[in-house]
């Protein structure tokens, strides 16, 4: 998925996702806002599930890049 197809897919349903490795994210105060007014606007979706899709979609975008995209691919695996 694309970053620039997230609000679409925050418009649908949403699908069970098993999450089974925590982060601790720190974010600068105005990202924080941005997420927080994210979760506001689509408000069947948490900010960890907003934030979820958009470390997923950040990936997914470097996995078709290249040079990125073999050595992304193979960690994947």
């Amino acid at each position: 998925m694309k970053v620039t197809e997230l609000p679409q897919h925050w418009e649908s349903e949403k699908d069970p996702v098993e999450r089974n490795h925590d982060y601790n994210l720190r974010l600068p105060l105005e990202d924080a806002a941005r997420i927080a007014a994210l979760a506001e606007l689509y408000p069947d979706r948490s900010e960890t599930d907003i934030l979820n899709d958009m470390v997923s979609a950040a990936l997914d975008d470097l996995v078709r890049q290249s040079p990125l995209k073999d050595k992304l691919a193979d960690k994947s695996k």
